[in-house]
């Protein structure tokens, strides 16, 4: 189920060509794209590094495409590692969606892989690697494709529309911090970057006029970092998700995506001057661009900006769903987590105890942490736990809020690496993850699920607090089908949307409806890339639908 593959480490950058500025390629049905990984330099703030890009550019080209058509893409690796590319989110042809060893054989250094592409929905979807994802999306090899709804007003109006990347690095002495060959570090929190990154950028900068509505397709590309993005200075309004519009659009100041969420968001540029992106954590605001606002813009769509539409379809779904709310679940998946670097050798009573996460957290015996459930541990083997904040608030980004209270995790989110040393040295040894069959208790790759095209099942996903690092999870469903969460918590969720990645907090429990529609072998991961390279998936088999006859 997983394999290790070789990882070129070297930093060289002399003679590579600098990472070009992404573009947008628009592909009409039945055309073919040359995708090439191959290595570029890139400056980020006072570092020159070596990177991998698609096409040579960071992020790599924003696919635009319609619903309804088919591509082909040419797939050439001249990167690092062995490849692949996994088209986030399609329903596609289960040979196109890019498992190693699964749906492919991993595509080798100088070697193509032909995929062809199917776009059944309108939306927003990304593309990137499925193998070593904790190097190669580090590295750089991420995009996004805009699937161009076929029916005319699917989306409000707007002026225009940007597909935006959100990103973050890990910088240290000049260089992209080092990976280990033989597999994932970083394994319990996921590697957090100290860089912001926004569309590949730094210090993103655009223009607008005031009175413009720019329609914004966000995808969280982080390997574990979760965005709460934000405007200054313009206001915004949710029309779309994962997988199409959303059943009822709404005015926001700030929305929430965890690695590989993707949101849709129509932004109203109303008053000159300048509009500053933001990533709004509890304890600090980071600023991520700014974007120019000046002229006037003719102003149609400002003029529908006030409207908020409701989905028939969506609407329609919310009646079929209502049985579905109140019966018990058909599959029962539990997020569990053990970690022998802080548990597994206690050989005697400590004097004191503290918890790895929130060290003013002391008792005199083994506890658990009443801010973030895990338990406590010996004080000698935390050390370093909850030191290097500053360092790790990001480069170059001033934040506010700086008298903030630290924040205690009653959201069930980590939004900064709170135990860095730990963390960096955990790896697949030391730190667990596991998915568990409550029903079978088969973990990770030994769970069999198996189901047929035309099946509605409801999955119950219950991220357990009894457990050695309760923390949050991106959950991740291949193409098989898509699915809307039902409730959170037991409370029916109020604003529906289709959905392929769903964030499930530490001590949540979410039930989801998954919708079956595409026959094969499909993958199901958390989406924190170094918990999917430590075996945190399985996958399971979807056979074609019954005969009618």
């Amino acid at each position: 189920m997983h394999t290790h593959h070789e990882v070129n480490f070297t930093t060289e950058v002399e003679g590579l060509a600098e990472a070009r500025a992404p573009e947008v390629v628009r592909l009409r049905d039945d055309e073919t794209h040359e995708i090439t990984i191959e290595p570029v330099r890139k400056r980020i703030g006072d570092a020159e590094v070596r990177m991998l890009g698609y096409n040579g550019s960071i992020p790599g080209p924003t696919l635009h495409v319609d619903q309804g058509s088919e591509v082909t893409i040419e797939a050439t690796n001249l990167g690092d590692v062995d490849a692949t590319l996994h088209w986030h989110g399609l329903r596609l042809e289960n040979r196109f969606d890019g498992v190693p060893e699964e749906t492919q054989a991993p595509i080798p250094h100088g070697g193509t892989f032909i995929y062809r592409l199917r776009f059944p929905d309108p939306g927003f979807y990304w593309y990137h690697p499925h193998i070593r994802e904790d190097f190669a999306q580090e590295m750089g090899l991420y995009a996004g494709i805009i699937v161009e709804p076929s029916e005319p007003d699917y989306w409000p109006p707007a002026d225009r529309q940007l597909a935006i990347t959100l990103d973050d690095i890990l910088i240290e002495d000049g260089q992209i911090a080092p990976f280990e060959r033989s597999g994932p570090t970083f394994t319990a929190m996921g590697r957090f970057g100290n860089v912001m990154l926004i569309h590949g950028e730094t210090d993103y900068r655009a223009e607008a006029k005031v009175g413009e509505v720019v329609r914004l397709h966000l995808v969280d590309t982080a390997n574990t970092r979760i965005f709460n993005f934000g405007i200054s200075g313009a206001r915004m309004k949710l029309v779309g998700g994962d997988s199409g519009r959303v059943e009822r659009e709404e005015f926001i100041d700030e929305v929430l995506l965890s690695p590989s969420e993707r949101v849709i968001v129509d932004v109203l540029f109303d008053q000159p001057g300048e509009a500053v992106l933001e990533n709004r954590t509890p304890d600090h605001t980071y600023e991520l661009g700014r974007t120019t606002v000046s002229g006037e813009a003719a102003g149609e769509a400002a003029a529908a900006f006030n409207e908020l539409r409701v989905d028939p379809e969506l609407s329609a779904e919310r009646e079929r769903i209502q049985a579905d709310i109140e019966r018990q679940p058909d599959k029962t998946l539990a997020f569990v987590s053990q970690m022998p670097i802080l548990y597994g050798s206690e050989t005697e009573e400590a004097s004191r105890y503290v918890c790895p996460m929130h060290p003013e957290v002391t008792a005199s015996e083994q506890a658990t942490c009443p801010k973030c459930g895990m338990k406590l541990v010996a004080a000698d083997k935390v050390a370093g736990a909850g030191e290097g904040a500053d360092e790790r608030h990001g480069q170059g980004h001033e934040h506010g809020n700086g008298d903030a209270h630290p924040h205690d995790h009653a959201d069930g989110l980590e939004w900064e690496d709170l135990m860095p040393e730990i963390n960096r040295q955990t790896n697949t040894s030391n730190m667990i993850w596991q998915l568990v069959d409550r029903e079978t208790d088969a973990e990770n790759h030994e769970i069999t699920w198996a189901f047929r095209v035309g099946d509605r099942v409801k999955i119950r996903l219950a991220n357990e607090m009894d457990q050695e690092h309760p923390m949050h999870h991106p959950f991740h469903i291949h193409g098989a089908g898509r699915f809307l969460v039902l409730s959170r918590d037991g409370e029916p969720e109020g604003n529906l949307v289709w959905k392929d990645t769903v964030l499930l907090r530490a001590g949540q429990t979410i039930d989801i409806l998954l919708d079956v529609s595409n026959p094969g072998l499909w993958m199901a991961h958390c989406h924190i890339a170094e918990h999917t390279e430590s075996g945190m998936m399985f996958s399971f088999d979807v056979a074609p639908a019954a005969d009618p006859s």
